[in-house]
């Protein structure tokens, strides 16, 4: 028995564009995948740097973010902001994010103090947080975006005591009139007011990227297989 192959254009022309598809789009996720490993290699590197002292001088926010950063000053307690859909193990609760003026300047930076529950009764009830009095020294580790969550319809302006889905320091500084700096910290010290602070590691995914890919390649090695497979003809004609 003969085996011949027969060319057809238009599966051909199917079979090359999802062949290409799939290649490109496997190799924008495996580039993807190395992006992912030079972020965790930089916020290793940096978290293991040492602590760098914030003042009153606009910092570069991207060549400071993940790092750890000390900053003396005291907290505003008239301009607490609760963040809302920030769960915790499994538990609903908020981020509460208050500003914290710099000593000897007129710039403050916001700080994320921690977590605490939602009440499961109330949602928009939130806990009496104690906050320390005067003049203080915290630790924090640097951040240019506190994460945002799905939010439906307009972002709200925040507002002193507001629960919000989403807050950027733009926002923030234009509602509450206050000169900021451009990151947020996350705050490490423990100032003994119930908070927990046990923030998430910005997720890499490397292993995400890479399954994408490999189905990406899958993808074209089958598109590939199938036209020939279907062009191969059996028998004497």
């Amino acid at each position: 028995m003969r085996i011949t192959f027969r060319f057809r254009f238009i599966p051909f022309v199917a079979a090359a564009i999802a062949v290409a598809v799939g290649l490109s789009l496997a190799q924008w996720q495996t580039r993807r995948a190395t992006e992912k490993i030079e972020l965790a290699e930089k916020l290793q590197e940096r978290q293991s740097a040492p602590p760098i002292r914030l003042g009153a001088a606009l910092p570069d926010g991207e060549g400071l973010e993940f790092r750890r950063v000390l900053v003396k000053g005291e907290f505003l307690r008239g301009w607490p902001v609760y963040l809302d859909n920030r769960p915790n193990n499994g538990v609903a609760g908020f981020y509460l994010l208050m500003p914290f003026k710099i000593v000897g300047s007129d710039r403050y930076v916001l700080v994320a103090r921690g977590w605490i529950p939602r009440n499961v009764s109330d949602r928009t009830k939130v806990p009496v947080i104690a906050t320390p009095d005067g003049v203080i020294e915290i630790e924090g580790v640097a951040r240019q975006s506190i994460g945002q969550v799905m939010q439906l319809g307009a972002v709200d302006a925040p507002r002193p005591h507001a629960i919000v889905q989403n807050l950027d320091i733009a926002s923030f500084a234009s509602s509450s009139k206050l000169a900021m700096q451009p990151i947020f910290l996350e705050q490490l010290s423990d100032t003994h007011d119930g908070l927990v602070r046990d923030w998430p590691l910005p997720s890499t995914g490397v292993e995400k990227h890479r399954g994408y890919a490999f189905q990406w390649y899958a993808l074209a090695a089958m598109a590939f297989i199938f036209f020939v497979v279907t062009g191969i003809r059996r028998g004497n004609k």
